[in-house]
């Protein structure tokens, strides 16, 4: 289908883009990537699009103790990045090269897939095992936010109106870390009927989130039992056997970490 008629607005700064976005249902686009398709099928008709695409919103880079994504990033920057190139570390890389085609992972945005929310979204998974969290700016100011906080159920974010992802900050995991991520992908969608990512730290402790079996990412508690993660059934895959995925995953994840960590990977 052809999308319904739309206002196009580039914007120039993020105060330009704030500004825009208070047209009513205006709509924020970065990658486009999920946001084209609901316009082509007119589930989504804003009067305005704010075209995010020219910010300064796209570097990688360690500020100190923590690793800062622009929300622009692609998933293409991810997978070629020189920050990522340590084990700790390594596992988001790996996510990043999972998503999508060749198009998306060169249009695909970090902040825009957050936002989008989508329960399948690969990348949350590795993003809650890291710790990571997200810096939001709207105009009454800049705030932090939890991705466990900001992600509250199926296409639904915490994030208020007028209100934009501006970077994801996650610590880096000190030396002798290793991360991984690993999916199970539906054939024809490529979204992961069941995903996780994984962190194995030196000192023994490890943290694994998963992504696609439930409402929304979760972490698996400490003790690796995965009877209390919110599991769904679809005509896609059934409960029982999402759950049976979930810890196939989550084995697999934990493995990659543990080799990394151990540097033979």
């Amino acid at each position: 289908m052809i999308p319904a008629a739309v206002g196009y607005h580039r914007a120039t700064s993020l105060e330009d883009a704030l500004e825009a976005l208070a047209e009513p249902d205006a709509k924020a686009l970065a990658g486009g990537q999920s946001l084209i398709p609901v316009l082509k099928l007119r589930i989504a008709r804003p009067s305005l699009l704010v075209d995010l695409g020219g910010l300064e919103l796209r570097s990688i880079e360690r500020d100190g103790d923590e690793l800062r994504i622009g929300a622009l990033a692609t998933w293409k920057d991810l997978t070629s990045s020189l920050e990522l190139d340590s084990s700790g570390l390594a596992g988001l890389a790996d996510c990043a090269s999972s998503i999508g085609d060749l198009q998306v992972r060169n249009r695909g945005t970090i902040g825009g897939s957050l936002a989008h929310a989508d329960p399948a979204s690969d990348m949350p998974a590795m993003l809650l095992a890291l710790g990571a969290r997200v810096e939001t700016r709207s105009p009454d100011g800049e705030r932090s936010l939890s991705v466990s906080e900001l992600l509250v159920g199926p296409f639904t974010t915490a994030l208020g109106e007028r209100e934009l992802i501006t970077a994801v900050v996650l610590p880096v995991p000190p030396p002798g870390s290793g991360s991984g991520y690993a999916s199970v992908e539906h054939p024809a969608s490529g979204f992961p009927l069941a995903g996780a990512g994984a962190l194995g730290r030196p000192d023994g402790t490890k943290a694994v989130a998963i992504t696609g079996v439930g409402a929304r990412p979760q972490l698996v508690p400490e003790s690796g039992s995965l009877d209390d993660v919110e599991v769904y059934g679809d005509r896609f895959a059934p409960e029982s056997y999402r759950r049976h995925l979930a810890g196939v995953v989550a084995a697999r994840a934990l493995e990659i970490a543990q080799v990394r960590s151990e540097g033979r990977r």
